[in-house]
């Protein structure tokens, strides 16, 4: 993929979550597209680690140690990305975590918590990063939210309710600040294989079942939301804003296909 196709050399990009997933290959992606990439994760050392593989690469990255759900920590690492690398051109929003429960036994700690990372804190990076975006009348937000923001994951704690807000607040990001050049827009993954679903495709068959009902017959991979994400991000989705991509191998599109239906069914 050109550099010059996406029209983000030398540009600024931040992403949350960068220590690995989904958020490592984006930083990955950006970098080869010759970006200047800002890391940021709780992980400190996921985050260095990453970045001196993109800086030995001869990228320019900085990791950035930043709990996304705290104010004050995010503005410290817009600051540190201003001096260091200069204005942001594209956020993208990634940081997320899940805490199992259902509805009845979900402590309210787990609760907030979530909602603090997965919701709160796009908007707090969202505030802190598109400043510059504003000021010079340009720029991207990508929003990392979850097919189980349409669809309700059960026993998945907030999990859902955090990403279905996720949806609205990138569609509401747009409609504010749209009129100022920034454009908003979320990214809906399916199932996608990162570090932290690596044990479930240990056993057996789980792969094949999983598969089967997407209409590509496979499990996505981070690099998968990492190229939308990417176009999302660059020039070349000018015209785009408010939109959600659903990323999920088209399961989203075999609810009929999974009704029995003799004779008619290839699920």
């Amino acid at each position: 993929m050109s550099e010059h196709w996406l029209g983000l050399a030398r540009k600024v990009c931040v992403v949350t979550g960068a220590a690995s997933g989904i958020g490592a290959a984006v930083a990955r992606g950006l970098a080869d597209a010759g970006a200047a990439v800002a890391l940021l994760d709780r992980d400190a050392a996921g985050c260095e680690a990453l970045a001196a593989e993109l800086r030995a690469a001869d990228h320019t990255a900085i990791a950035v140690a930043c709990d996304t759900s705290r104010e004050d920590s995010v503005a410290a690492a817009a600051e540190k990305v201003q001096v260091e690398l200069g204005d942001c051109h594209a956020l993208v929003n990634n940081a997320g975590f899940l805490r199992a429960g259902t509805l009845d036994d979900v402590s309210l700690a787990d609760w907030n918590a979530v909602l603090a990372v997965n919701l709160t804190g796009y908007l707090l990076c969202a505030r802190a990063f598109a400043k510059p975006m504003r000021a010079a009348g340009q720029g991207s937000i990508v929003n990392v939210a979850s097919i189980s923001a349409r669809f309700p994951q059960a026993r998945s704690g907030a999990y859902s309710a955090s990403k279905s807000g996720v949806l609205l607040l990138s569609r509401q990001i747009a409609v504010e600040w749209g009129p100022e050049g920034v454009r908003s827009n979320a990214i809906c993954p399916g199932m996608i294989r990162t570090a932290l679903s690596a044990k479930f495709y240990e056993e057996p068959g789980f792969e094949a079942k999983r598969a089967a009902v997407t209409a590509s017959r496979r499990v996505g991979e981070p690099q998968d939301i990492a190229d939308v994400a990417l176009f999302l991000a660059s020039p070349r989705s000018a015209y785009v804003n408010g939109a959600e991509v659903m990323v999920d191998g088209g399961m989203s599109s075999m609810l009929m296909d999974m009704v029995p239906r003799p004779g008619f069914n290839n699920s």
